[in-house]
């Protein structure tokens, strides 16, 4: 059997060279943390501020153009007869250069590649040296672009010229922290004879059966011209195959075929079983080598039938077309090694809380981890997955051509067994780049990644696991012909509305597939709190301007909320009503898009998560707290959404299905004064079959009305699903009464339960117990009351928190809680 050395322990971290290094990291020899990064060593050891505080990411610049040295001494009780001992690294970030007792063994430049080295004729026993030395990715990227002529791109760094995080450079949600380290597992593995180099299981279904291709590569000690016969074997749900490698053929294929598996669906479509499968390696009766993991039996396409409004994207999986309720995924923090299965677990664990069915795995960052694909795989999360290139023109000569060669066979080979994954992207928006960004002048005939979309990648795909569709790029039409980002074909991402026009623009387009949309808001307030020092939060001081990366971010945030709310009197109120903003106009472009079903099938939200505290797009921001839009797409990508849509000939009431079995029920539609009463009524039977949607045009008199600022529209299902409202004028034109409630708090054993009772009309009230006790928790928020309704939030603390504080501003907001000073207007 083969042997591992782990390699984790008595690193130590020295600067090498560069051009603003402090003396006290000069004259350093810093204790390692491996799997690790330079920066989390230097904070360990005290040399550097955290640098996802206050400003301090603008002073740590440096270690991103300085070389480093990572060093440690291990043992070694010797081979033990072994025909090979190899040195493997599945992850060093980035230039490295490896020695070992002093002896070169080999360079790499890919963070998202591991690499093996025989080391067994340098290895002695007793200690050994090992030395990494990663040169700075600033100045390697910058010599191959001096080398191979420049390249558009989003940012001025040369993110495009190696292969690493491109987000490390900095993104308009994220600081430049280019780092370098061992970022993944090192040690020996020690093998005889032969060892099992790559293991494929390319799983279908059809019919009752499912099919498992074990495709298998092993390695031979002496190479393939080994004399010794092998034996390959594998066993799932019950079923075995094998195969004897006569002496020389390195390659397997094993066919288990099973008799009505059950089927692993995504989640809310059914259950999630996985199999074991275990594959062996064996001379004579010898076991040489073992691969293990949990497969799941579904089948998966992608169908792109064009139909009388273009051409579909649609994710079809176990022969049943789903539509995709999706948020986009961005590495969780910028040093991922500190991201760990319960850190995962507890934002994956958020997606599915918010009814999400669907990631994507942005182009601009990872490919994710075991961890993150096995919890996708037992949550029943579908995964789309890019391949790493983003917003940029790519060179395609060496050593890049190699090196993406080999990484993206590597990461396909990798992710094989998983279930949830169910799509390959070639790249984000670089095809749209090539087409729209001006980049075809500036790149005079230069190579900017076609290759790589276009023939590379797709044939990796095709050869090495054919069963899960691949897509060249997100956005892209599916057509040479067709402009990449056109709304009736293939997938397409929307960002005029965040960028130039009001969110109700969003009703403008008529999607197949919006891989990316979406509006900013800031942070949690205690995330805010942690992040800045200053004893008074300003929404325009320099420490907010530095939490807002996106170009002219602050000036967009300001009209999206001239559009729509009143004008804010202070920081609070700014933190509150863009929050709510925020949430508003990414639920009115989920439900407009979810009112198309089944000619939009995908609403992939931009984004889940953020990567430190920043305002951004994320619906879970820096500090893993939910903000208010979080809750806004528990409501919008829940399984019946009731959604009022404007339609050619006025309003309409849309219903939708996402569930497996029949919606029915009465919903009352009532046209209401903002003080409650009741001016017309329609009542609708639903009768909603499984995963589709239905339209009710509204009567004139109940979806109209002649004093726009005085009412209101309320569609209720009663105890069928939730309901909705309609507002016929904006917020800060409406004629609101001055917020009035009562508010009661009532002790629980881990927290508080808080009753409020509207006295007026409450528009999307909100608790904030975070600005209390940053650990506080709560079960709800965006609840609108009409006068003498009651709802009731949860709040787990560990703290006693104040019960007036609890309930009256800021801590307890709502839209019309600032009506005295904005009554003037009226």
């Amino acid at each position: 059997m083969t042997s591992w050395q782990s390699l984790h322990d008595g690193w130590f971290l020295t600067a090498v060279a560069g051009p603003e290094i402090p003396d006290p990291v000069a004259a350093a020899r810093v204790p390692a943390t491996v799997p690790g990064c330079v920066h989390t060593d230097l904070l360990a050891a005290d040399l550097i501020p955290d640098p996802y505080l206050d400003d301090n990411e603008l002073r740590l610049s440096w270690i991103g153009h300085t070389d480093w040295c990572y060093e440690t001494t291990f043992g070694w009780a010797g081979d033990d007869g072994a025909d090979r001992v190899e040195l493997v690294c599945a992850g060093l970030d980035t230039v490295a250069t490896i020695t070992l007792n002093d002896v070169e063994i080999g360079r790499t430049a890919n963070m998202h590649r591991g690499y093996r080295f025989d080391v067994r004729e340098l290895l002695r026993v007793g200690d050994n040296v090992l030395r990494i030395r990663f040169d700075s990715a600033h100045r390697y990227a910058q010599e191959q672009r001096e080398r191979l002529g420049d390249r558009p791109a989003a940012y001025s760094d040369p993110f495009n010229f190696i292969r690493k995080m491109a987000c490390n450079f900095g993104w308009d949600w994220g600081p430049s922290l280019v780092t370098a380290g061992i970022w993944q597992e090192i040690g020996l593995r020690t093998w005889r004879t032969a060892r099992l180099a790559d293991v494929r299981p390319l799983v279908t279904v059809t019919g009752r059966e499912g099919r498992v291709e074990v495709r298998v590569e092993v390695d031979r000690a002496d190479g393939d011209s080994g004399a010794e016969p092998l034996t390959v074997r594998a066993t799932v749900a019950g079923v075995a195959a094998e195969m004897v490698l006569p002496p020389g053929q390195r390659v397997a294929e094993l066919t288990l075929a099973v008799a009505d598996p059950d089927l692993w669906w995504p989640r809310g479509y059914g259950e999630q079983p996985r199999y074991p499968l275990d594959v062996t390696l064996h001379a004579g009766e010898r076991e040489l080598d073992r691969w293990q993991r949990r497969i799941g039996f579904r089948s998966v396409r992608l169908d792109t039938a064009p139909d009388e409004y273009g051409s579909a994207f649609t994710i079809v999986v176990n022969d049943l077309p789903i539509f995709a309720r999706g948020v986009n995924w961005i590495p969780d923090d910028c040093f991922p090694h500190r991201v760990t299965r319960e850190r995962y677990a507890q934002r994956l664990g958020q997606a599915c809380e918010a009814n999400v069915n669907f990631l994507r795995i942005w182009g601009g960052g990872r490919y994710e981890s075991e961890d993150f694909y096995d919890l996708a795989d037992e949550l029943g999360l579908l995964v789309g997955q890019d391949f790493l290139f983003s917003c940029a023109a790519y060179p395609e000569e060496e050593p890049f051509l190699g090196e993406v060669r080999a990484e993206a066979t590597e990461q396909v080979t990798r992710l094989a067994s998983h279930p949830s994954l169910v799509l390959w992207f070639g790249n984000n928006e670089n095809i749209w780049g090539w087409h729209d960004w001006g980049w075809q002048e500036q790149l005079a005939g230069r190579t900017w990644g076609a290759g790589y979309y276009f023939e590379l990648l797709p044939g990796i795909v095709a050869d090495v696991d054919p069963t899960r569709p691949y897509w060249p790029g997100s956005p892209w039409s599916g057509r040479h012909d067709v402009h990449p980002n056109e709304s009736g074909y293939g997938s397409m991402h929307i960002w005029t509305v965040w960028n130039q026009l009001d969110y109700v623009h969003y009703r403008d387009y008529l999607p197949r597939f919006v891989a990316e949309f979406g509006y900013q808001g800031p942070a949690a307030y205690a995330t805010i709190r942690r992040a800045i020092s200053d004893e008074r939060l300003v929404v325009d001081s320099p420490a907010m301007a530095h939490r807002q990366k996106a170009e002219g971010g602050g000036e967009k945030l300001a009209r999206g909320l001239a559009a729509h709310l009143p004008a804010p009197r202070d920081f609070d109120d700014w933190h509150y009503l863009t929050q709510v903003n925020q949430a508003r106009a990414t639920s009115l472009g989920i439900e407009h898009m979810r009112s198309y079903r089944p000619i939009c099938m995908g609403s992939v939200v931009w984004q889940l998560n953020d990567c430190w505290p920043v305002t951004s797009w994320a619906a879970v921001d820096g500090d893993g707290r939910r903000k208010p839009l979080w809750y806004a797409l528990r409501r919008a990508y829940a399984d019946r959404l009731l959604t009022v849509q404007p339609r050619d000939d006025g309003l309409a009431l849309v219903a939708v299905n996402d569930g497996g079995d029949p919606w029915t029920g009465r919903v009352d539609v009532t046209r209401l004064t903002l003080t409650g009463e009741p001016r017309a009524k329609t009542s609708i039977e639903l009768a909603v079959p499984p995963y589709s949607s239905m339209t009710w045009p509204l009567p004139a008199d109940v979806g109209s009305s002649d004093e726009p600022r005085a009412e209101l529209l309320l569609a209720d299902p009663g105890d069928a699903g939730d309901r909705t409202f309609w507002f016929f004028a904006e917020d800060h034109e409406l004629a609101y009464p001055p917020a009035g409630y009562d508010a009661t708090v009532e002790p629980l054993p881990d927290g508080v339960r808080v009753r409020v009772t509207a006295r007026t009309v409450l528009r999307d009230l909100v608790l904030a117990p975070d600005r209390l006790d940053p650990a506080a928790v709560v079960d709800e928020a965006l609840v609108t009351l009409l006068p003498g309704e009651s709802t009731t939030f949860t709040v787990r603390s560990a703290q006693r928190l104040d019960p007036a504080a609890l309930t009256a501003r800021p801590v307890l907001r709502c839209v019309n809680d600032m009506v005295p000073d904005t009554a003037a207007h009226r």
